[in-house]
């Protein structure tokens, strides 16, 4: 008799409690890694080249997908027992007024030292601020920006669609969902392929129209992979035969990740030089694959989360609250830190430990300012403090996992 996951007899999901947070930490790094590679972005260093681009491009097919499911299962559980409109007026608080902060303040910096860096303005920060908060397109950038914060902004926007029909959602998620997520829980092969199927559509229509451009109303491509992951986490949330299934498959999806990070892992390296020289066919059946690998590494994380982590830890509670504000802050500190570091001769390895170093340094002491706030004002930052009451009543609800970003 297969044994059920033991998530499934406690409210907690301890489990993706610590993927978030190590999803958020790989994020992180990869932004920091995003300074030393040839591929576009707001700073770069001395030191940008391709020698860890490999490494980037394993990561970059799952990295925000991952974000996006473990988003649509936490939203599942904070909206289950409330009104849509009570669901609404939570996400507006808990996700708008970081925006909004994080737009006028936060991530002004990284657009005056990108254009700094372009030799586009020699003006003082002050000055250009007052550029930056006039609406408009000036040096070629748009301003006010949100940049790395597109995820939060369209995971608001799901939030408040899914809200504003949520007794819609809830009755699919109960209904039609339900046997169709029973169905691909029947067997180890539906687990492992048949999710990826609609990804695998939208790269060779959708993708092939409409380039990422991370403008909410011109985003078609990457918001139907966004949307689409985050209603996957919605309705499989509280399917106990999928989070089983998970349990069974994910020996199989661990070997299959492994095998293709060895074997495939090369030909992403080298894509530019492989799309040269394979046929065309060939090609597109290594883009079929990458999608593939997307959902494996998917299925592979929250079956190891399931299995290995899911308990409570205290570092676990410090992160939790911490890992928004963090996420808020991180790019600023790190494209400040690469901006000033790379004018100084130094080793490429000692730069980037640096600025990584500096970059959890710069998190922590955001992350610490704004939890030391009155309580409405750390909202600004991605901190929610609880009320003692409401802790002791909610201590063991899956609601209060909800109530984060992801």
């Amino acid at each position: 008799m297969t044994s059920i996951p033991s998530h499934l007899t406690h409210s907690r999901r301890y489990d993706l409690d610590w993927l978030r947070v190590i999803a958020f930490a790989c994020l992180i790094f990869y932004h920091v890694g995003m300074g030393y590679v040839t591929w576009d972005f707001h700073v770069k260093s001395a030191h940008a080249g391709p020698e860890i681009e490999w490494a980037m491009m394993l990561m970059n097919p799952w990295r925000l997908g991952l974000l996006f499911f473990i988003s649509g299962v936490a939203f599942r559980f904070a909206s289950d027992r409330l009104t849509g409109g009570t669901v609404a007026r939570r996400r507006l608080i808990r996700l708008g007024l970081p925006i909004v902060f994080a737009m006028l303040v936060v991530v002004a910096p990284q657009s005056y030292f990108e254009l700094r860096q372009q030799g586009l303005t020699d003006a003082d920060y002050l000055a250009f601020l007052s550029i930056y908060l006039a609406p408009g397109e000036d040096f070629g950038l748009i301003m006010p920006t949100w940049n790395h914060l597109w995820y939060v902004v369209y995971l608001l926007v799901y939030s408040l669609m899914f809200a504003a029909a949520l007794p819609l959602m809830k009755a699919l998620a109960e209904g039609p969902a339900k046997r169709f997520f029973d169905v691909i829980s029947a067997g180890p092969m539906r687990a492992l392929t048949l999710i990826a199927v609609p990804f695998i559509v939208y790269r060779f229509t959708l993708d092939t129209q409409f380039q990422t451009t991370h403008n909410l109303v011109w985003d078609w491509a990457n918001h139907a992979h966004r949307l689409t992951i985050f209603g996957i986490g919605y309705f499989i949330a509280k399917h106990d035969r999928f989070w089983m299934a998970v349990d069974k498959v994910f020996p199989w999806a661990l070997g299959l990740t492994v095998g293709l990070v060895l074997t495939m892992g090369p030909v992403w390296a080298f894509w530019d030089e492989v799309v040269e020289t394979v046929p065309m066919w060939t090609v597109e059946f290594f883009r079929v694959v990458r999608v593939w690998y997307a959902w494996l590494v998917i299925l592979t994380l929250i079956g190891g989360a399931q299995r290995f982590l899911n308990r409570p830890s205290p570092i676990l509670t410090y992160f939790n609250s911490a890992v928004f504000a963090w996420y808020m802050v991180h790019q600023t500190v790190l494209i400040a830190a690469i901006y000033y570091l790379t004018q100084h001769a130094m080793p490429g390895w000692v730069e980037f430990l640096l600025v990584a170093l500096i970059t959890v340094i710069g998190c922590h002491l955001f992350y610490e300012l704004g939890r030391h706030l009155p309580r409405f004002l750390a909202l600004f930052f991605g901190i929610e403090r609880r009320k003692a009451s409401d802790s002791s009543n909610e201590a063991m609800t899956s609601d209060q996992t909800a109530e984060r970003p992801a």
